[in-house]
């Protein structure tokens, strides 16, 4: 058995080009924001408005990434790599069957599709349009969540950071280029930060095919068409985490509807702080896919007492690091604010929110990194089931009362948080412990 420092060892080098590869990835939007700024609050808010459009379609499709991973790192526990394609080669299929028709639909209707989230004369107009550029790339997004899937639980992270980082230079190269109409190119506008993300993508899938079919004969990957079995099991895995992922990113939405309900300031600060959290438990959440890929394999030797430890092992290794990424909102919350807020009065009410939010990545941890490791087991439903019903039947709710009804304001709603991050830990924490997802076969 791995000694203690090995494990650590071990779990960081899964980790650490997961979290480089997350990092780089969660950029993709702030970049075509940086790059239209000098356009004008008009493109600006088109873009974020298009961005956050393109954010809840691509929930739909998100479950494949965490389905193709868990049937990988299965069967490579299982000792037969000749079938840790399996999972890759139904995901392409759905990803092409569930992309095509959905790219077409949100296309053709995307500006009554996008005048649900902003209709002022303008923004909309260049949210919609900039919105059918980046829907272009869904399909080799989704093909991409599958490679991804693939490589992460054959447990060669470094090929998801390399990729991801030729992505965003493509993507600042091309886009600088479209926008501005340098090189003879036509000058697109926000339109071409869009044009120029959708041709990075395309890039990034030529680069996951190449290293793909490398390997192939290995790995089985694309030698034949899937039996329907494969679609089925896969399917069941994917559905609860893209219907998770949806409707947790329309938790969020309703979260700033129910800001806008106490002021315009509590929604600007609001979204300044939900953007910071984040942002920071992107390494808390690179730990848990490490994990989710040590428990899927672990499961597959049939070592379920290691299973179990992983993901204890890996919350440990996860603490600190959160730990050490908040401590800066702890000790600085006004020299963190004054980096994004310039007027006092909005930085002094996101003081100690800001504050909360920092105590707040410390409290998720746990939940942060078992649930990953749950969908490693195949646990999609329980992680699903549990992630929804604390976010809509007890913080949404309980925000609204204290916050609303109650006048709380931003600190109320945001001190609810923090009880609801720590009630999320302890229910994730004791779903591990019961250990009923080491009886699921995938």
């Amino acid at each position: 058995m791995l000694g203690d420092l090995a494990r650590n060892t071990r779990i960081l080098k899964l980790a650490l080009p997961i979290i480089g590869a997350m990092l780089s990835q969660s950029l993709l939007n702030l970049i075509d924001a940086a790059l239209v700024g000098s356009l004008g609050e008009t493109a600006l808010a088109g873009v974020g408005i298009g961005g956050y459009a393109m954010f809840m379609v691509t929930a739909l499709i998100f479950g494949l990434s965490s389905a193709v991973q868990a049937q990988t790192s299965r069967r490579l526990g299982e000792e037969a790599p000749e079938r840790c394609g399996e999972g890759l080669n139904a995901g392409l299929v759905l990803a092409l069957s569930i992309g095509i028709p959905v790219t077409l639909a949100c296309h053709h209707w995307a500006e009554p599709l996008l005048s649900l989230i902003n209709d002022q004369s303008g923004v909309h107009e260049t949210a919609a349009s900039y919105f059918q550029w980046r829907v272009l790339g869904l399909i080799p997004v989704a093909m991409a969540f599958c490679f991804r899937g693939f490589w992460n639980g054959l447990q060669r992270t470094g090929i998801y950071l390399r990729i991801m980082l030729i992505t965003q230079a493509v993507n600042v190269v091309l886009s600088i280029i479209l926008i501005h109409g340098l090189f003879g190119a036509p000058q697109m506008g926000a339109d071409g930060a869009g044009a120029g993300t959708t041709l990075s993508l395309l890039v990034a899938l030529a680069l996951w095919i190449k290293a793909t079919l490398g390997e192939r004969s290995l790995h089985g990957v694309l030698h034949a068409w899937p039996p329907m079995t494969h679609y089925l099991t896969l399917l069941k895995l994917a559905v609860p985490h893209s219907f998770q992922q949806l409707w947790f990113a329309a938790g969020y939405a309703m979260l700033f509807w129910i800001l806008g309900q106490i002021d315009a300031a509590s929604v600007a600060v609001g979204h300044v702080l939900v953007n910071l959290s984040l942002l920071l438990i992107l390494p808390g959440v690179g730990l848990g896919l490490a994990a989710m890929s040590l428990v899927g394999q672990a499961l597959g030797s049939g070592e379920h007492e290691e299973a179990h430890r992983w993901g204890w092992d890996t919350v440990r290794v996860a603490l600190p690091c959160l730990l050490l990424l908040g401590l800066p909102l702890w000790v600085a919350p006004e020299s963190v604010l004054g980096l994004f807020l310039h007027r006092p009065p909005l930085i002094e009410l996101g003081l100690l929110p800001l504050q909360m939010t920092a105590a707040m990545i410390v409290l998720d941890c746990t939940a942060i990194v078992l649930a990953q490791a749950l969908l490693g087991a195949g646990a999609h439903r329980t992680v699903m089931l549990a992630t929804l019903s604390l976010q809509w039947l007890i913080f949404l709710p309980a925000a609204w009362w204290w916050g609303v009804h109650q006048e709380g304001g931003l600190v109320a709603i945001w001190a609810i948080q923090l009880a609801y991050r720590l009630l999320n830990s302890l229910v994730f924490g004791l779903i591990w412990q019961r250990r009923a997802w080491q009886a699921l076969r995938l």
